[in-house]
């Protein structure tokens, strides 16, 4: 499990990528809680690249196929992340979580995710 990338893997480099095109400034692994990938500070917005394995999409479905190692693992990842996402929320932040998978095969509708989060929240702060 070293050698598993935690940073800068592909589907965050097309978020970053994505991020810089709505032109506004944005932070790259920020140092709150979770570490999101992205953050829009003035926006209070975290966005997350989640691996599908990694933190149990549709863990329902196919976690009795895998051993205890990996189904404790993604079970702890999983409350990780609610807490995380709670956390955050409680603090003010908005939460953005984006499976890698649909990040690298529509980006475009990524791109719409978030800018409709940051137009929310541009709507509320008037």
């Amino acid at each position: 499990m070293a050698r598993i990338k935690a940073e800068d893997t592909k589907p965050e480099k097309i978020l970053f990528v994505i991020a810089e095109s709505l032109g506004i400034p944005y932070e790259k692994h920020y140092k709150i809680i979770g570490k999101p990938d992205v953050v829009f500070p003035k926006q209070k917005i975290a966005v997350f690249v989640d691996g599908e394995f990694w933190h149990g999409k549709s863990f329902s479905k196919w976690k009795n196929n895998i051993s205890e190692f990996w189904l404790q693992k993604i079970s702890d990842n999983r409350k990780r992340d609610r807490k995380v996402n709670k956390l955050l929320r409680n603090d003010g932040w908005s939460v953005v979580r984006i499976w890698g998978k649909e990040i690298t095969k529509d980006s475009e509708k990524v791109k719409r995710k978030l800018a409709k989060s940051l137009l929310l929240l541009v709507r509320v702060s008037f």
